[in-house]
């Protein structure tokens, strides 16, 4: 297979790609992004793209792929509205279209997250953003396409937590647990199942966090 991630500087996308390096099936990976991710494999190709709205000359990354990993992103108050919703939605829109001219048999899965509202009418940025990227994919239809909804997403690997929500909810991931499958999932749990796609499918296409869990039990 040949595979193209964007976001494989983050946590999720981090994951997935060294799972991609080290799985034999996979012939060539191609990794776009705004800086590089600094892992070495013969089968990587960095591509340090800085205008996710124009793809003029990067064609030749999006053509002959057989697998997209899409986990690019950016976290709630990180930016104003407006710079949200261009790399939330304009991001994707403008990505998967390249994608979709140039390899139209690609199979598609997408980091969204919980409460992403597919009536885009929520006053949430991060709902209503996610909720039409979504959409926008689902109208391109892709032979297969996997949308990844998570809750509390808990980083195995310590970081620099973002903003102070992030921190909190790490200090009180036990109690957060206790809310049960739908309210949280670790960074390893959901980049396996995200990977996982490649090699079964799952039951739906639409995975919130409870379906998440049980595909990786299955």
């Amino acid at each position: 297979m040949n595979v193209l991630i964007t976001g494989a500087t983050g946590m999720i996308g981090g994951i997935i790609l060294e799972k991609c390096i080290a799985d034999p099936r996979i012939n060539k990976i191609f990794s776009i992004g705004r800086r590089k991710t600094g892992k070495q494999s013969l089968k990587l190709t960095e591509v340090v793209w800085k205008d996710f709205l124009n793809f003029q000359g990067a064609e030749s990354y999006f053509e002959d792929i057989d697998l997209v990993f899409y986990c690019l992103g950016v976290y709630t108050g990180a930016v104003d509205k407006g710079l949200f919703k261009k790399i939330t939605y304009d991001y994707t829109v403008s990505f998967a279209d390249q994608l979709k001219s140039l390899s139209p048999g690609a199979d598609f899965v997408f980091l969204s997250g919980a409460g992403a509202d597919p009536e885009e009418k929520s006053p949430t940025p991060f709902a209503k953003y996610k909720g039409m990227a979504e959409n926008y994919l689902i109208k391109l239809q892709f032979d297969k396409l996997y949308i990844f909804r998570p809750g509390y997403i808990y980083p195995v690997e310590k970081r620099k937590e973002p903003n102070l929500f992030y921190s909190i909810s790490r200090f009180f991931y036990p109690l957060i647990k206790l809310f049960g499958d739908n309210a949280s999932i670790t960074s390893t749990e959901l980049a396996n199942a995200m990977f996982l796609v490649s090699k079964k499918n799952p039951d739906s296409s639409i995975l919130e966090n409870r379906d998440i869990i049980s595909f990786l039990n299955q």
